[in-house]
């Protein structure tokens, strides 16, 4: 009888707790800016992005190459290495800088590693599949002059319920040839972050 009511008083309390844990869904737009965790987000990565490319477009390098060559120079993002403590979607923020680049209208812009397999695959499937006068020639890409690097890192520094992160990305600009760095940025984040005390 005892286990009865003590198995039935667990399953009320159960009931309540579930009841009681409801999960809030709310819209927002998505560029505002919003820090849960204080971990590297989509702000950080579009900032970054944003003022990185920005950086690079007012260096003399472009008008150099320009200048010598009577084109822009042709770019390509390479690797983007998390070396930091957290997991981070590095695509995200490679596909934030390619963005940057197009947009900025400095330089030519190419396809990266992973998306040419793919073109590349389609133009073999042409040579056979495809009416002869819409193929598309093999062994016709615009080949990269230079390629963007780079690595995020973090320092962080906690104590109790309290940290400080840091986040450093450190990006540089390759010529492919000669493997001269043509340009080299840095974007530095700071977050204080203080975890609250769960209340039962």
């Amino acid at each position: 009888m005892k286990s009865r009511i003590l198995l039935s008083g667990l399953m009320l309390i159960s009931a309540v707790a579930f009841t009681g844990c409801k999960t809030k869904v709310k819209r927002v737009a998505v560029d505002e800016q919003m820090d849960l965790s204080g971990s590297w987000n989509d702000t950080d990565s579009q900032l970054v992005s944003h003022e990185m490319i920005a950086d690079i477009a007012t260096r003399s390098w472009i008008e150099e190459y320009t200048a010598k060559n009577g084109k822009k120079p042709v770019v390509i993002v390479g690797t983007v290495r998390n070396m930091s403590s957290e997991h981070i979607e590095t695509g995200t923020f490679v596909k934030d800088l390619e963005r940057e680049l197009i947009n900025n209208g400095r330089v030519t812009f190419v396809a990266n590693k992973m998306e040419r397999g793919e073109l590349r695959e389609e133009r073999k499937e042409q040579q056979t599949w495809a009416r002869e006068e819409t193929q598309k020639r093999l062994a016709a890409e615009t080949g990269a002059d230079y390629m963007l690097q780079g690595s995020i890192k973090t320092i962080i520094d906690k104590e109790g319920k309290e940290s400080i992160k840091f986040y450093q990305v450190d990006m540089e600009m390759v010529h492919l040839e000669t493997n001269e760095k043509v340009w080299i940025g840095d974007k530095k984040i700071k977050k204080y972050v203080k975890k609250r005390s769960r209340k039962w």
